[in-house]
């Protein structure tokens, strides 16, 4: 009981300073290596392509392949890299693949510059969604 009572006495400055500006100790609450809104944003944007790897301490989501059902002639891959505990702009990176078929076999192909912006967009505003509603409503 000693240890918890000096513990918690010396952590009093910093649990007044998470109640006074919840908006930063929100941002870096996490029990895994990134930021926890950028980590479930990303998994729920990305939840309806096949998942190949995932590293929550990393930071890094590799889908598999994807073709949308009305387009199968395309297929898509993505990889989602966060970079930071913070909830920033900069602390997410998509990256894609795209395979058109030819002939019978997958041929790579460009992808659209504003395709991988507004896959980071969704994500980045799903995140501020989650940490939006993660605050106590006083706050909001």
């Amino acid at each position: 009981m000693a240890i918890a009572g000096c513990a918690s006495h010396g952590n009093k400055r910093l649990a007044k300073q998470a109640r006074l500006r919840p908006d930063l100790a929100s941002s870096k609450v996490t029990t895994i290596g990134v930021n926890a809104y950028l980590w479930r944003a990303s998994l729920e944007s990305l939840s309806f392509m096949p998942l190949l790897q995932t590293d929550s301490n990393g930071g890094v989501i590799v889908t598999d392949w994807y073709s949308n059902p009305r387009n199968p002639g395309e297929r898509m891959k993505v990889t989602v890299s966060i970079l930071d505990q913070d909830l920033r702009a900069d602390a997410l990176r998509v990256a894609a693949s795209r395979q058109v078929q030819q002939n019978g076999n997958w041929v790579d192909a460009p992808v659209q510059a504003a395709t991988v912006q507004k896959l980071e967009d969704v994500i980045l505003t799903k995140a501020r969604d989650l940490r939006r509603q993660a605050l106590p409503s006083a706050i909001n």
